[in-house]
């Protein structure tokens, strides 16, 4: 199959969560794959990955964090919504219950996610180049209005849209991972009305639900993202994003949110990650696709409908996922 022209942004998630985990994020970067990172700012390694970005020029978005630790917000000094009683956020799942049940407050999230865009500035000394959801987060029902109602206040243009095409169809993914899968995406497709409204832009193709950790390989990689471009005109110019969260696994009880590390931070996987990013031959095959890799603040990335690609370009990337 000829490829259409594409620009790849390759974002390391995390930034900011563990020295060990950003040494490896800084280490992708040097090599010449990662080309973006979304810093945690509620991170216990925030201020030192701050440090490290604008040290070595790497270009980096916020990753919105509702799920995990400790707030910078309001929340820290008063009770809310999205805190349990001893203080951390709800977690992945918990959180995502109780916005099914209706007792998240929006108002407060919208607080929390300004307060999170406020602490990015003051660490970096700019505003993001991006914002995206730790967990996914930014794509939840609600949730996304009052997101993309604060990155248009802060003039914030570029998120993500985490829509995998094919993902539902992967079989080396574990029924729950593909189900949550499943679920991401059609939470994303959901939030396209929201985005669009507020003047959000992504890229045309995501890749990355089936990709992560030890299922990342330069050959699913590239699988990943011939399924995106598939039945796409090889005259068409696009962009895509591969999400990733590479680094050396964190060693409790360094790094994490303020409750320590998660497993998914300690896991081999993450240095597997690593591993495939670093090594020549994902960047080798890439080339030989014509994939040009850039960061996100490179591209002129357009919402469905506005210019090139068109509507009728973007519909594969959109189709649901089977089950």
């Amino acid at each position: 199959m000829a490829w259409p022209r594409v620009r790849l942004v390759v974002t390391a998630d995390d930034f900011g969560y563990c020295p060990r985990r950003d040494k490896g994020i800084v280490e992708a970067f040097l090599a010449g794959t990662v080309t973006s990172v979304s810093l945690l700012v509620n991170g216990t390694a925030a201020e030192s990955a701050a440090e490290l970005a604008l040290r070595h020029s790497i270009p980096t978005g916020l990753h919105a964090n509702l799920t995990e630790g400790r707030p910078v917000g309001p929340a820290r000094h008063n009770a809310s919504s999205l805190l349990s009683p001893e203080g951390f956020f709800l977690g992945k799942m918990g959180f995502r219950e109780a916005l099914a049940a209706g007792d998240v407050a929006l108002p407060q999230v919208r607080e929390e996610l300004e307060a999170q865009l406020s602490r990015f500035r003051e660490l970096l000394g700019r505003s993001p180049t991006h914002v995206d959801g730790h967990q996914h987060v930014h794509v939840l029902p609600g949730v996304c209005q009052v997101f993309a109602e604060a990155l248009q206040a802060f003039g914030v243009r570029f998120t993500r849209l985490p829509v995998e095409r094919g993902v539902g169809s992967c079989a080396w993914l574990e029924a729950p991972e593909r189900a949550f899968a499943c679920t991401v995406e059609r939470d994303a497709r959901a939030a396209m009305g929201p985005f669009s409204r507020h003047g959000l832009r992504w890229t045309d193709a995501f890749v990355g639900l089936s990709t992560c950790g030890r299922h990342m390989s330069a050959h699913r990689v590239l699988a990943s993202l011939a399924r995106a471009l598939e039945d796409i005109p090889a005259d068409r110019a696009l962009t895509a994003e591969l999400m990733a969260h590479p680094g050396y696994p964190s060693v409790p009880p360094a790094g994490g949110c303020g409750e320590g590390p998660d497993a998914f931070s300690c896991s081999w996987e993450r240095l597997h990650e690593l591993h495939v990013l670093t090594a020549p031959t994902l960047r080798a095959r890439l080339a030989q696709n014509g994939v040009q890799l850039c960061a996100i603040d490179d591209l002129n990335s357009k919402r469905p409908g506005e210019g090139v690609p068109c509507e009728a370009a973007l519909e594969p990337f959109l189709e649901p996922s089977p089950p």
